[in-house]
């Protein structure tokens, strides 16, 4: 698997995402069109760092693999919905929030991803 030092690094990064997340969103505008955008969002994006915890803890090989996918999975639909809410905004610090979220999960589709592609040998 990996090292512990990146197991810890990545933990504090998936944590500080979904914090960062959650700061965005609340600032979101909230309407009939927003909230569902903003509540899948949210259930995403926190999802990645929860089970990248979980894959940590993993009890085989096979069970650290799927959760890793799954932490792949929840990075691009997170993506998704920051493109999406990213439409619905007029304020351009929020617009360059979104930009900047999107960065990073975009950044963890590409980690997990190596990570998925290693443990399969």
């Amino acid at each position: 698997m990996i090292n512990s030092q990146n197991n810890y690094d990545l933990e504090k990064r998936t944590l500080e995402f979904s914090q960062n997340l959650i700061l965005f969103l609340k600032k979101c505008p909230q309407n009939p069109i927003t909230l569902p955008l903003i509540n899948q969002c949210l259930r995403a994006g926190t999802g990645i760092g929860a089970n990248y915890r979980e894959a940590n803890g993993a009890s085989s090989k096979k069970d650290f693999f799927n959760k890793i996918f799954i932490c792949k999975k929840e990075s691009k639909e997170t993506l998704y919905w920051l493109e999406l809410i990213g439409k619905t905004l007029d304020e351009e610090k929020l617009k360059q929030e979104c930009r900047n979220l999107w960065s990073e999960t975009k950044e963890f589709v590409l980690i997990f991803g190596k990570i998925a592609s290693k443990s399969k040998n």
